[in-house]
C-alpha cells in the first residue's frame, strides 16, 4: 500500500457489503477510479464455504467450543446463524467491544469481511412503497423521506433484474411486485394455510420474496435448495457482493480493494470537504491513509455513523454531519415476536413431501395499510412470515428404537409443523440514538459507540396486537401441539435491521444527508446503507439499500464528471 498512499482515487468506498458494492460496481462502469476499504479478510469457498460440510467433519459436530463462543463471541452467539460451521464470518466481541445503558441491552451482530453481512443476510427482498416512504403524510408522525416511491422504482427494477428475486405478482398497491424470478412454490401446509388466511381474515399468504435463483441468470445456477445458504454458497446462487457486484467492478480494471483495512475517520481539509480518509491495517496495528475525490461511506449503519462522529475537527466539533444535531439519534430496529407454532393434523402422513426451499412464506402488512384492517391502538403495520413442512428428522430424533422397527415408526405418520412470526414497524424516536464513549475503545484504539435504545409505548402496544392475530391465525388452523404464544419482544438489534442514525432530509437542521445520500455539511462525503433512513417500515432494508445505492452512485457519476463535487 506504500506506493499507493500518495495516490488520490476518484471515490474511496468504505465497507464492500450489499451498499459498497453495488457504489463501487456503478462508479466503476461509469469510469471512475474507486478504491474500496474493507475492514475484515476475504473469504474464500474452498476454505471458508461450510454448507455441505456434514458435522462429523467438525471438530464439535456442529454444536461449536462453547468456551471459544463464551469468551470471543458472546453477543455474536446470540444470532441464530452463528454455529461451528459459520463463527468465523462473525466478529469476534473482545475485539470489538460496545457499551448501552444497563437497563436498555442492544444485540449489535457484526460480519467484518469482504462480502460483509451480504454473505450472511436473510436474502428476503421487498420493495418499500409510499406507505413507508411517505408515511408521516398519513398518519403525521415524523417526517417523510424527501423521495417517494417512483424516485426509486427504477432502482428497484435495476437491482431486482441483476441480482435475481423470486417472487410472485400480487397486484398488492401496499406491497409493490417487482422484477420477479420464478417463486418458489408454496408447501402443502402453506397451500391450507393460505386457503384459510383469505377464507378468515381476508389477508394473502404468498412465497416469500427472496434473492435466490429460481432458474440461471447472468452465470449464476439455480438454487439447488442446500437449505444452508447463512454458510456461504459454492454455486453464487444467492446474491452476495464478492459473487455478483465486486467481480463486475474488478472487469473494468478500475477497482482496487484492500482488505483488513479498518477506517478511523475522515480526513477533512479547510474547506469542509474530505480529502480521504485514515484507516489502519487490521493485523499490525499500522496507520495508513488514503486519497480521493469523493468518500462513500457504506460500512454498515452504525460503523458508518461511527466514522462520522470519529471525524472530529475544530470545524466539525461534534463530527462531519454533526451540525444538525441528528446526528447519531433516531435508531431503529426491527422487533419480533417469534414464535407461534403447531402440528396440521390432517397433514400427517407416511409419504415425505418432496419440498425442499431455502424460504417459506409472507402475510403482507395488512394492519394501518389496507383501509379494511384499522388498528388504532397504535401506528403503522407488521407482516407475518413462516414456514410450514414435515419434521422427519425431528421426528424421528424424538423416537427410541434400532434398524427396521425404528424406521417404520418413523414412517407411520411424520407430523407436518405450521410456524408463523409477527415482525413490527419501530417509530423513529429521538431518544433512541449511539454516541462515541470516550472511555472504551476497540482492538485499534478506536472509539467504540454507547447506545441508548429501548421500545417505546407504540412498540408495546403493536406486540400486543401482532401477539393477538398471531393466536387468531393458530386457532383458526385448527393446529395441535401448539407451541405457547410469545410474550416478550426481540432485544433491541436481534434483527440485525439496524436502520437511522443518519437521516436522509432536505432540510439541513433535521437531517444528516440529502435526498442523494450526499452529507449536508460535507458535499464529497456521501452515505449509503441504512444510516440514511428516515423511516424503516416492516419490512427488510437490503433490497432498498442497494437501490439507493445505485441511485447515490449515479449521482456522484454525473455531479463528478461535471466537475460539480
Amino acid at each position: 500500500m506504500a506506493n499507493r498512499q500518495l495516490e488520490t482515487y476518484d471515490v474511496i468506498v468504505v465497507g464492500s457489503g450489499a451498499s459498497g458494492g453495488w457504489v463501487a460496481k456503478v462508479l466503476c462502469e461509469k469510469g471512475a477510479r474507486v478504491l474500496m476499504l474493507e475492514a475484515g479478510p476475504p473469504r474464500f469457498p474452498e476454505r471458508d464455504f461450510t454448507e455441505h460440510l456434514w458435522p462429523y467433519r467438525l471438530r464439535f459436530r456442529g454444536f461449536g467450543d462453547t468456551k471459544t463462543f463464551l469468551e470471543k463471541q458472546p453477543v455474536q452467539r446470540l444470532c441464530d446463524a452463528c454455529d461451528e460451521y459459520t463463527h468465523h464470518f462473525f466478529v469476534d466481541d473482545t475485539e470489538h467491544p460496545y457499551t448501552s445503558d444497563p437497563d436498555k441491552p442492544f444485540m449489535w451482530i457484526r460480519g467484518r469481511q469482504v462480502g460483509g453481512k451480504s454473505l450472511l443476510w436473510g436474502r428476503v427482498s421487498y420493495r418499500y412503497s409510499d406507505f413507508e416512504f411517505q408515511a408521516a403524510s398519513r398518519d403525521g408522525y415524523g417526517e417523510n423521506w424527501p423521495i417517494t416511491y417512483r424516485e426509486v422504482e427504477p432502482y428497484y427494477d435495476r437491482i431486482e433484474s441483476y441480482i435475481g428475486v423470486s417472487g410472485s405478482r400480487e397486484g398488492l398497491p401496499h406491497f409493490p411486485d417487482g422484477k420477479f424470478l420464478p417463486p418458489m412454490r408454496l408447501s402443502c401446509g402453506e397451500v391450507y394455510a393460505r386457503n384459510i388466511v383469505a377464507r378468515e381474515f381476508g389477508w394473502r399468504l404468498m412465497p416469500d420474496r427472496s434473492a435466490n435463483l429460481t432458474v440461471p441468470l447472468n452465470g449464476r445456477p439455480a438454487c439447488h435448495y442446500c437449505e444452508q445458504c447463512h454458510r456461504g454458497c459454492f454455486t453464487a446462487s444467492y446474491f452476495n457482493s464478492p459473487a455478483v457486484t465486486l467481480p463486475d467492478a474488478a472487469r473494468t480494471g478500475r477497482f482496487t480493494l484492500v482488505s483488513d483495512a479498518v477506517v478511523s475517520h475522515l480526513v477533512m481539509n479547510d474547506q469542509g470537504r474530505a480529502s480521504g480518509v485514515v484507516f489502519l491495517d487490521r493485523q499490525t496495528r499500522a496507520e495508513r491513509q488514503a486519497r480521493s475525490r469523493v468518500v462513500v461511506l457504506a460500512a454498515s449503519a452504525l460503523e458508518s455513523t461511527r466514522i462520522l462522529m470519529n471525524s472530529r475537527s475544530s470545524r466539525f466539533p461534534q463530527g462531519v454531519g454533526g451540525s444538525s444535531g441528528v446526528l447519531g439519534h433516531y435508531l431503529m430496529d426491527h422487533f419480533t415476536l417469534e414464535s407461534a407454532s403447531g402440528i396440521i393434523p390432517s397433514l400427517k402422513s407416511s409419504r415425505r413431501q418432496p419440498v425442499g426451499r431455502p424460504m417459506g412464506f409472507i402475510i403482507p402488512k395488512y394492519t394501518n395499510a389496507d383501509p379494511r384492517f384499522p388498528d388504532k391502538r397504535f401506528l403503522r403495520g407488521y407482516y407475518l412470515a413462516g414456514d410450514s413442512r414435515q419434521q422427519l428428522y425431528e421426528h424421528a430424533f424424538a423416537l427410541r428404537g434400532f434398524g427396521r422397527e425404528l424406521r417404520e415408526k418413523i414412517r407411520q405418520e411424520i407430523p407436518y409443523m405450521f410456524t408463523i412470526y409477527a415482525q413490527g414497524e419501530p417509530l423513529p424516536r429521538y431518544e433512541n440514538y449511539v454516541a462515541l464513549d470516550s472511555d472504551a475503545k476497540d482492538a485499534w484504539g478506536i472509539p467504540v459507540l454507547r447506545f441508548h435504545a429501548s421500545y417505546g409505548e407504540n412498540e408495546l402496544a403493536m406486540a400486543k396486537g401482532m401477539r393477538e392475530k398471531l393466536g387468531e391465525i393458530v386457532d383458526a388452523l385448527k393446529l395441535e401441539n401448539r407451541s405457547p404464544l410469545p410474550e416478550r419482544l426481540s432485544i433491541f438489534g436481534k434483527n440485525i435491521h439496524e436502520a437511522g442514525t443518519a437521516r436522509m432530509g432536505n432540510d439541513p437542521k433535521k437531517s444528516v444527508v440529502n435526498r442523494f445520500n450526499q452529507v449536508h455539511d460535507a458535499p464529497n462525503v456521501f452515505v449509503t446503507d441504512g444510516a440514511c433512513f428516515v423511516t424503516q417500515g416492516c419490512y427488510e432494508p437490503t433490497l432498498t439499500i442497494m437501490a439507493l445505492s445505485a441511485r447515490a452512485a449515479d449521482y456522484i457519476a454525473s455531479e463528478y464528471l461535471r466537475k460539480q463535487i
